[in-house]
């Protein structure tokens, strides 16, 4: 009898990537089904189908980059490759039954929050309402483009390694990388066995870990497709792994950290031969504070005679090539920009108005800040997934969406059950929680020295830094007192 007297709410989800897909599930599995998947591109996927680059794999261990519900015995690797875990999305959105719930190619213009609704703008023109709006666009969906002078004179294809163009011919070309991050130490393995010449650009050398890469036998698929727990053993093995050594060398723990940074010291050590280029590559901050790279092919690949490793600064870009501060021109036939994203746009540049007209531009024109990296003052029935602060240690993103997905739907059932209409975080407790991640920030490697894209405007790291343990205990059960709730009036 009582579950007659639940509410069914409307629900907008933008983004069809990883989160979006979970959200939509777990929404159904709570017996919701009144929910749209606005996204802006052709297709689903996210990360996983805007970044096609040379060797894109992704640097979580593929068991344990998978949904919970969803194991998957067929990975082909270790360290899966972008189209495989494109594939999987693709497989998983089908299988529960959430593509029919995409609306593809339709971007979120505006949000507008007004009588206890959110009010939807899309870019085909189209007026949704929805009693909650969540927004799964992700952290790393927006390019970051260097401003480098002359850049638009460069006469030869240039792009993006997010936005890759696949009609250009790498055979026998000269081909100049700007970045040496994760996706760098990816794609320049591929291109120096193809390419004439590889010029890679460094501004800040990148610590690497080797972690073998192992291949997947069908003989060892079949014994995963036969034997369910041991792929659960499997999938638990590497997030222990993960959680015991990588996020708690990251946050402050000395001997995971010991570990760790040994590991990475040796892996140049051995990797790099030439003592003037190992030189080059040795990072001068902790390890730790930028993103630890997992890879065993860049240090083989910077070594072949076909490949250069430029530390004099860019002075500008010259219709012919790359011109460093010494004078010298790098003649290149492509030029490759694998230099990030912006992290702390979220879900702009739509644009987000909440209680009485506020927008989220004034809001953090400041400082990005979010309560419990979900819930924004001023902001209610707004869920932020994987919002600043959110990102720990080297974990699986789906891990850390699927905790989010339980304290939102928690949220809701009280909605649900007519607890209140409006429900968003207080002032007060964003900025008590803020006040409890700085207090923890100071034991952490992120504050090491080095300029990342973890550190926000402030110089602050928009990170977690305490453990996954801790994380996951403290999100449980949301904190009533830290939340305003209202009843819309009648």
């Amino acid at each position: 009898m009582e579950n007659k007297k639940l509410r069914m709410p409307k629900i907008v989800i933008i983004g069809a990537g990883m989160t979006g897909i979970l959200m939509a599930i777990k929404f159904r599995e709570a017996g919701m089904d009144d929910i749209i998947i606005l996204e802006k591109k052709e297709k689903l996927g996210g990360t996983w189908r805007e970044n096609t680059y040379p060797g894109v794999a992704c640097d979580v261990p593929a068991h344990m980059y998978t949904y919970s519900f969803e194991p998957n015995p067929e990975w082909s690797n270790r360290f899966a490759e972008g189209a495989e875990i494109q594939q999987y999305f693709e497989h998983v959105s089908d299988k529960y039954g959430i593509t029919e719930l995409i609306r593809f190619n339709e971007a979120v213009v505006s949000s507008r929050f007004e009588d206890a609704k959110w009010q939807i703008e899309t870019s085909k023109g189209e007026s949704l309402q929805a009693d909650f709006l969540i927004s799964a666009t992700g952290i790393l969906h927006h390019p970051s483009k260097p401003d480098i002078p002359g850049l638009e004179t460069f006469t030869g294809d240039v792009f993006h390694t997010a936005e890759w163009d696949h009609t250009v011919e790498l055979k026998g070309q000269r081909i100049g990388v700007i970045g040496t991050g994760s996706t760098a130490t990816q794609s320049i393995p591929e291109l120096v066995k193809v390419a004439k010449k590889v010029s890679v650009f460094q501004r800040t050398p990148q610590w690497i870990i080797n972690l073998p890469n192992r291949v997947y036998t069908n003989k060892h698929k079949n014994q995963l497709r036969k034997q369910p727990e041991a792929l659960m053993r499997l999938r638990d093995r590497y997030a222990f792994m993960v959680e015991e050594l990588f996020s708690k060398a990251v946050i402050g723990h000395k001997i995971p950290h010991a570990i760790v940074s040994l590991l990475c010291k040796l892996n140049l050590r051995f990797s790099v031969k030439d003592l003037a280029l190992r030189s080059k590559l040795k990072p001068t901050y902790r390890v730790g504070c930028k993103r630890i790279i997992a890879n065993t092919t860049f240090y083989n690949a910077i070594q072949e005679p076909n490949a250069e490793l430029v530390t004099e600064n860019i002075s500008h870009i010259a219709p012919e090539g790359v011109v460093t501060k010494d004078g010298q021109l790098h003649p290149l036939d492509i030029l490759v920009l694998s230099t990030g994203f912006k992290p702390f746009n979220f879900m702009r540049p739509m644009n987000l108005l909440g209680k009485n007209g506020v927008s989220i531009d004034s809001v953090w024109g400041k400082k990005v800040q979010a309560y419990r990296s979900i819930l924004i003052p001023e902001f209610p029935n707004f869920f932020l997934m994987l919002g600043p602060n959110t990102p720990i240690g080297n974990f699986s993103v789906i891990a850390m969406s699927e905790v989010q997905s339980k304290y939102v739907l928690k949220l809701i059932e009280k909605w649900r059950q007519q607890e209140f209409d409006e429900v968003s975080a207080c002032q007060h407790a964003l900025k008590r929680f803020n006040e409890y991640l700085k207090a923890g920030m100071k034991n952490t490697v992120w504050v090491g020295g080095c300029n990342s894209w973890y550190l926000d405007d402030d110089g602050d790291p928009a990170m977690w830094p305490y453990t996954w343990k801790k994380w996951v205990s403290e999100m449980d059960e949301p904190e009533m007192n830290d939340l305003v709730t209202s009843k819309a009036a009648s």
